[in-house]
């Protein structure tokens, strides 16, 4: 293998784990925060953070109001709402693994909706991969559907996650494809936390218990998964390895439910596990490379 392949696959496997291990990192800090506050936390590093990177490089900012409007709609669905919802399904009793399960699924709602709004068909083989992958999903979870109301809400809580991720990533797919990497995550961030402290304050209280726990989840959450990951990530695909990323995107649900296992003793399912192997099967179906029907 050339170097430049092999240095590109341990960035590729770098996203695979840290993006997997975020879900037990999240789950660690809301231990001493609750859901709101701790995002408000995560934010208010990162905003630091960005702040400091965006001095430091100088990136281009957006030109007009509509631009900046675009990439705060893009950001409060992406961070606000997404984690939100995937946090509060958590905190509601959702397992790391599961939550991460349902939450990668999200290429696949993207590519349906996208064959629907943006013209791009998919061929009878994706179609074939969103059946499976549905499948894969209903074995997961059809047993832990019940009538309370936790249950319920934690389910509620993750589909919320779901469509935001989902109708946010097609929305700055068709408004903000020209704007710097830098500049967006600032200003999606800084909009983020000014959505969020006031509801955490409001909802939560914004209590904390301050703990070396929290601020490591804080950190790595912020600086590998937020700034580092997310980069490795847009790299990657400018370099002409989305399919290679995308496919290895779908073990994190299989990295999530492994390190759940070992760090809080959730041990899954013979059901989970097949429920996993046969929705990412599924889900590589729809986003393998292929030729698309006009």
């Amino acid at each position: 293998m050339p170097a430049n392949d092999r240095f590109d696959f341990l960035l590729a496997w770098f996203f695979v784990l840290v993006w997997g291990s975020g879900y037990l990192a999240s789950k660690t800090g809301m231990q001493y925060a609750a859901p709101l506050t701790f995002l408000s936390l995560r934010y208010a590093f990162g905003v630091l953070c960005l702040a400091l990177w965006v001095l430091a490089s100088r990136p281009r900012w957006p030109s007009t109001k509509r631009e900046v409007l675009h990439i705060c709609v893009a950001g409060l669905l992406m961070h606000a709402v997404n984690l939100g919802g995937s946090h509060y399904a958590q905190y509601l009793g959702m397992s790391a693994g599961i939550t991460a399960l349902l939450l990668a699924t999200q290429p696949l709602f993207t590519a349906i909706f996208a064959s629907q709004m943006l013209g791009e068909k998919l061929l009878r083989r994706q179609w074939l991969g969103v059946a499976i992958a549905l499948a894969g999903v209903s074995l997961v979870v059809w047993y832990k559907v019940n009538l309370q109301a936790g249950s319920l809400a934690s389910f509620v809580a993750v589909a919320v996650s779901l469509a935001a991720i989902t109708s946010g990533t097609l929305y700055q797919r068709a408004f903000c494809r020209d704007a710097d990497l830098r500049s967006a995550a600032f200003i999606q961030f800084l909009v983020s936390l000014a959505v969020l402290a006031p509801l955490a304050v409001g909802i939560d209280g914004f209590a904390v218990r301050w703990s070396w726990q929290l601020i490591a989840a804080i950190v790595f959450l912020v600086v590998f998964a937020s700034i580092l990951a997310v980069n490795v990530l847009h790299t990657l695909m400018r370099r002409g390895h989305a399919t290679k990323v995308t496919s290895l995107f779908f073990l994190t649900p299989i990295v999530a439910v492994l390190l759940e296992w070992g760090m809080f003793g959730v041990v899954p399912t013979a059901l989970t596990l097949i429920g996993i192997v046969i929705t990412c099967a599924g889900v590589a179906l729809v986003t393998a490379r292929g030729e698309r029907k006009s």
